[in-house]
């Protein structure tokens, strides 16, 4: 499912930033999600980007954590904890594109002026996910500084929050933080007795 997500938001990506009409008509603008119900924006946003490198950075820590999560699915598939692998990733990644603008979504309502774009939420939950249950494993901070999965992921709540705060750049932080919080939690929406996996691998 991973290649086939990149495949999709590459293709779309690319054709919408040669086409302003469709890059607009599939950015999140809360306004009009919420006012002419356009509901399916919180899912096209991303598959959008502002250019390609947006694109490329998101696309290549897709890469990084996607394939590696699904065969852990795969696994607690075979083990009866999970229905469908490719059901539970689809979850995880569209749940974090919609949990992701849910503030958006309430705050932005009535700015016609504001949208967003990019799957950086969607990501975000993938990373966190793959941090629950594996939070000692190895990721390379700036693709050069190896660091426990768990200090990542305490580093990266941390600057979301103080970028979001500063709010001195046009990202959207406070997706990142939604995102990545709803990846954590998300092995407990399937099973609550995951949480042992998480504790059990932190302590090794």
């Amino acid at each position: 499912m991973t290649f086939v997500l990149i495949f999709i938001t590459a293709v779309l990506s690319a054709t919408a930033l040669k086409n302003n009409k469709l890059f607009e008509r599939m950015a999140l603008i809360p306004y009009r999600a919420v006012h002419h119900k356009e509901w399916y924006r919180v899912i096209s946003y991303g598959f959008v980007h502002g250019d390609y490198m947006h694109l490329i950075v998101n696309m290549l820590v897709l890469l990084s954590f996607g394939p590696y999560l699904e065969q852990l699915f795969k696994t607690y598939e075979y083990a009866g904890t999970l229905s469908n692998e490719y059901l539970s990733f689809a979850l995880l990644y569209f749940g974090g594109l919609i949990v992701s603008v849910v503030p958006d979504l309430i705050r932005k309502r009535n700015n016609p002026q504001y949208s967003s774009i990019g799957a950086s939420g969607a990501v975000s939950a993938v990373i966190f996910a793959s941090v629950f249950f594996n939070p000692l494993g190895k990721i390379y901070l700036m693709g050069l500084i190896p660091l426990p999965g768990i200090l990542f992921a305490l580093l990266y709540i941390g600057y979301e929050q103080y970028m979001n705060r500063r709010q001195s750049d046009r990202i959207n932080h406070e997706a990142h933080l939604c995102g990545a919080i709803f990846g954590f939690i998300y092995p407990l929406l399937i099973d609550l007795s995951l949480w042992r996996v998480f504790t059990e691998n932190l302590t090794k």
